[in-house]
């Protein structure tokens, strides 16, 4: 492996780490979609500070990047406040404007430049380790790795000094006012860390990147955990992991490391998506299969509590009584028999004391409006579930 993949590699990696620490809270906030208006309406800002400057690399941009994306919040907050349009709405509303602004600025004063719709866009990590950094004239590395460095650790700095102002006003914002927190401030101050990094990254990895990296792999995480911090540390791993996988599948086919990069956050967010333990898709089916027998279980006990003439609870007449299918009533009743609620003696089912039990408080929560409780009981007496 040779120098310029490992520091492509290393980029692209600081990257996703830098990404996902704000991407988690904006995920957590409901704002994921103002990561991609901030990523394309920072474009004027960018194009401002380099007419001012003619350097592609003063932090001037960064910081009038930065400034544009807050613009960028602000006129979208004050829209949806207006009650006329919903969230989505004006961020459709707020950043094709600003992006089409600086679009007309680069087409008509900075043609002649490395500043054009395809570097913004979709950037070009194989190129990061051409753009040297040099310190009387010596070699310290490529520009964008100290860049992402620089802001990356600014990043950290800022998420372990405001780690609880940042956790209790995202999950409650009245909360943090009455602790004397202000979740403006913090709200502001998230969406300017979200535009520094963007601008950060613009060069290397481009706004579709940028997006991708910020949203995938915290959406991904969301899926899997509850705990912030743990969102957090997963977050950052699967950034990382599709930074480099995504790097050697573009080496493989030949194509563009932004967009091989991409798949592989789609690809890993919908493993996630299916697979998920508590959240993702087979997960919900099959609860929700289990819940269905568990309910046709409950309806059955009841059935045999309230009848005491055998011919009622008879097997036969009970699969015609409840009109339920043969393989369904045989599902019903193996379950009633695994958890020792019933017992059969010649066909006929009777009620055992555990299923006696059951069926009593089973009763007494739904009397008393109480039936969520028996999601909790369903622990104290299922062995097995459906």
């Amino acid at each position: 492996m040779s120098n310029a993949q490992i520091e492509i590699q290393l980029i692209a990696s600081l990257v996703a780490i830098a990404c996902a620490i704000p991407g988690t809270f904006l995920v957590l906030r409901k704002m994921a979609m103002i990561s991609d208006a901030i990523s394309h309406s920072i474009l004027p800002g960018i194009v401002v500070g380099f007419f001012i400057t003619q350097d592609l690399n003063s932090p001037l941009l960064i910081l009038l990047a930065a400034f544009t994306g807050i613009i960028t919040v602000v006129l979208v907050e004050y829209i949806q406040k207006t009650g006329l349009v919903k969230e989505d709405t004006a961020i459709g509303l707020v950043f094709p404007v600003l992006f089409s602004i600086g679009v007309i600025l680069i087409a008509k004063n900075a043609n002649d430049v490395h500043l054009d719709i395809d570097a913004v866009l979709l950037g070009e990590l194989a190129f990061a380790p051409f753009d040297r950094l040099l310190i009387s004239k010596t070699d310290i590395g490529p520009k964008s790795l100290w860049v992402i460095s620089s802001i990356l650790l600014i990043i950290i700095i800022l998420l372990i000094v405001f780690f609880k102002e940042l956790k209790i006003s995202t999950f409650d914002a009245g909360l943090a006012a009455s602790l004397g927190f202000s979740p403006v401030v913090l709200h502001y101050g998230l969406m300017t860390v979200a535009s520094v990094t963007t601008v950060g990254a613009f060069d290397a990895v481009g706004a579709i990147l940028v997006v991708a990296l910020m949203i995938a792999p915290a959406a991904a995480a969301y899926l899997l955990t509850n705990d912030l911090k743990k969102m957090l540390i997963l977050a950052i791993i699967f950034g990382v992991f599709s930074a480099i996988s995504g790097y050697w599948l573009a080496h493989w086919l030949d194509a563009s490391i932004a967009g091989s990069i991409t798949t592989i956050l789609g690809l890993l967010f919908l493993l996630v998506y299916l697979f998920a333990p508590n959240k993702g898709v087979i997960a919900v089916m099959y609860r929700e299969k289990q819940q269905r027998i568990e309910v046709s279980l409950l309806t059955f006990l009841l059935h045999i509590k309230n009848h005491t003439e055998e011919v009622e609870r008879h097997i036969n007449h009970l699969q015609e009584d409840i009109n339920w299918q043969k393989i369904h009533s045989k599902k019903v009743l193996d379950l009633a028999q695994k958890n020792n609620m019933i017992h059969i003696q010649n066909d006929i089912v009777t009620l055992s004391k555990k299923g006696e039990n059951f069926t009593t408080k089973a009763i007494n929560y739904i009397i008393t409006n109480e039936d969520s409780q028996i999601e909790n009981m369903k622990k104290d007496f299922f062995l097995f579930r459906g």
